[in-house]
């Protein structure tokens, strides 16, 4: 079906379908319900609105319609939730949350370093990609004891990391523990953490994660974007 056309007010998102930080982003404003104009970008050969936009040159980045520019992942889901958050992924049912926001912000700190090296090591000379496997395993395991810990709604379901419902925290980490559970998916699948491959699987399985991953065309400068999420 394809895409219909932004509303001419919408706030701008550039993104690259496959970032998990961009992935973030789309899924907070589709569940937000929030129109935007999306500009999906080559990454090698950026735009110059992109860069004018935000120098940095990496996505995802929202620009507002009064010229506000937010170009970190994260502030994104948060804006977008407090503009309109049905299902409540601010307000986690179980323990609080700043909790929420240290289990997010050990993901990008040392998780991410450790997802990196292991997927990407020519990038990183000298590195050890096994040790940052098992490294990374560390902060999994911590995940599959809080998903275990927290009773699923039913025997059908996922529990989640914060109780019986997703939260900004299972959205913003989800898109780099499939980062990781694919670099080798066999092995991934060996680990003992059933609540942890469960929760993932309910991830990549749901209508919103397959929405947000939907194929669009490489935007073109001086044409619209597509408008996200579609009707």
């Amino acid at each position: 079906m394809p895409a219909s056309s932004p509303p001419s007010s919408a706030p701008i998102l550039y993104s690259f379908r496959r970032c998990p930080y961009a992935m973030r982003a789309r899924l907070a404003l589709a569940v937000s319900g929030i129109a935007c104009e999306l500009r999906e970008v080559v990454l090698r050969d950026k735009p110059a609105e992109l860069l004018k936009a935000s120098p940095k040159g990496t996505v995802p980045v929202l620009v507002l319609p009064n010229g506000d520019v937010i170009d970190q992942s994260l502030d994104i889901m948060r804006w977008a939730l407090l503009q309109h958050d049905p299902a409540q992924w601010l307000q986690p049912e179980c323990d609080t949350p700043a909790a929420m926001e240290a289990l997010i912000a050990r993901c990008d700190r040392e998780f991410k370093a450790d997802l990196d090296r292991y997927k990407y090591p020519d990038r990183y000379p000298g590195t050890d990609p096994l040790a940052h496997r098992q490294a990374g395993a560390i902060y999994l395991a911590q995940l599959e004891t809080r998903l275990s810990a927290t009773p699923a709604p039913s025997s059908l379901l996922s529990s989640y990391l914060f109780g019986s419902k997703a939260t900004l925290a299972d959205m913003a980490i989800a898109p780099f523990v499939r980062q990781f559970a694919y670099t080798d998916a066999e092995w991934f699948r060996a680990q003992p953490w059933p609540a942890l491959i469960r929760w993932l699987d309910t991830f990549t399985d749901s209508a919103r994660f397959k929405l947000v991953m939907e194929k669009t065309a490489s935007w073109i400068p001086a044409t619209a974007g597509v408008r996200f999420p579609p009707n």
